[in-house]
């Protein structure tokens, strides 16, 4: 599935409404279905959509809703209801039951409740919320997709900066890839993003402590606006929250785009891609390093390995972080080390390298084992050669997991 986002421009003020009020709807339909599975939990998603249409019934203006809109809401409920069991099953991460959504900013349509203009510039939406015909503003590229490809589902997503439409078509991208006899192990770290067998660092920017003046400021801004026990805030303080919410989008987008042509500048450039697979949600309860460890975005950067490796036939490989800084990637010989130590020295060889260094070495060779390649650190004809049999067989060692991130603001 390609996913593709344009803006919707030349909106009225009731129009932008309407959508909020679909967006509150789609909210209620989906915490109905997960508070119906709650009391009742040996119901299936036939059920949820059958739920469906008594809430419609009930409530009119769940009625106003595309029906098809409303099983979308469900279909919502179910997937964390099936993630739900999915974790008991597998006996990892948190267990509790599926959460009550407050700020929902999105609905989803699917084969109804939207039209398309024939020039593909403009779409109307036709459900009982009279939303009316807005503009579509997007790139070329986008609108080439729009008039060849199938559109499987819309979905209406509410940001800082407006309302977006995100078009989902039934097509896999693929594209040829270019293969260059490289293969990299990266080890992801704070001082260096990532550092490579071969030293090569690259360094973060650390786009929210850039920002971190202007949100602070914002921030106290918005706090000397609200008024405690007030049922409705005041104009200024919804356009001071709107003013904040734009600083915290700007940075989430800086972020995003370094993430993929970072990514993408590695895959292109490497046949075969190693990385450590963190646990980020474990590494956050530090909190002397959480806002660090959530600026760098390490989830994110290695979700776009992923996908350019399977988009381009390359290996991308994930691999255990466990003991690759300690173990020595020279003689085998565990040495421990505290944080604060950025030195390997190994009393048993007496090899002495970065830390980092040491610890791409061993991902890298870690990864190479999991392909069931060849590898040998000292010798450039092995490295050679590995790559070569990587890049005959690129089909074959693609991408090892299955997971492709939403693309739709990296490729506008």
């Amino acid at each position: 599935m390609i996913v593709r986002e344009v803006k919707l421009k030349n909106g009225t003020t009731e129009q932008y409404l309407a959508i909020d009020e679909a967006i509150r709807t789609a909210q209620f339909i989906r915490n109905k279905a997960v508070g119906f599975w709650i009391d009742n939990q040996d119901v299936n998603k036939a059920v949820l959509y059958a739920l469906c249409k008594n809430l419609a019934k009930e409530f009119p203006f769940a009625k106003k809703l595309n029906s098809a809109a409303r099983q979308a809401s469900a279909e919502r409920a179910w997937f964390a209801i099936s993630n739900f069991y999915a974790r008991c099953k597998k006996g990892t991460g948190k267990k509790g039951f599926p959460k009550f959504k407050k700020h929902c900013r999105s609905v989803e349509y699917k084969v109804s409740g939207w039209r398309l203009s024939d020039d593909c510039k403009s779409i109307t939406f036709t459900d009982g919320f009279e939303i009316g015909t807005l503009a579509i503003f997007c790139n070329n590229e986008t609108q080439e997709d729009l008039h060849r490809l199938k559109i499987n589902r819309v979905r209406v997503v509410r940001r800082a900066d407006g309302y977006y439409a995100q078009f989902c078509f039934d097509a896999d991208r693929k594209e040829k890839g270019k293969y260059t006899g490289n293969i990299v192990g990266l080890d992801l770290g704070l001082k260096f993003f990532t550092k490579d067998q071969n030293d090569n660092t690259v360094v973060y920017p650390q786009f929210l402590r850039e920002s971190e003046k202007r949100l602070k400021k914002a921030q106290k801004r918005l706090s000397k606006k609200f008024v405690k026990g007030a049922k409705f805030q005041s104009k200024n303080y919804h356009r001071q929250r709107k003013r904040l919410g734009k600083i915290h989008l700007k940075v989430q987008r800086q972020r995003k785009d370094w993430a993929i042509k970072q990514a993408r500048c590695v895959v292109h450039s490497n046949d075969v891609v190693v990385y450590e697979d963190l646990k980020i949600a474990n590494m956050v309860k530090n909190h002397h390093l959480a806002k660090s460890i959530s600026d760098a975005g390490w989830y994110q950067y290695t979700q776009w390995l992923d996908y350019y490796g399977k988009i381009w036939d390359k290996a991308v490989v994930a691999v255990s972080p466990s003991y690759t800084s300690q173990d020595c990637s020279n003689c085998g010989h565990r040495v421990k080390k505290s944080l604060s130590t950025r030195t390997h020295s190994c009393p048993s060889c007496k090899i002495e390298i970065c830390r980092d260094t040491n610890a791409a070495l061993n991902i890298l060779l870690y990864g190479m084992n999991i392909l069931g390649v060849e590898w040998q650190k000292n010798g450039t004809s092995g490295q050679e050669e590995a790559a070569s049999q990587e890049g005959k067989r690129g089909e074959k060692t693609a991408s090892t997991i299955d997971g492709q991130p939403d693309i739709a603001s990296g490729l506008l």
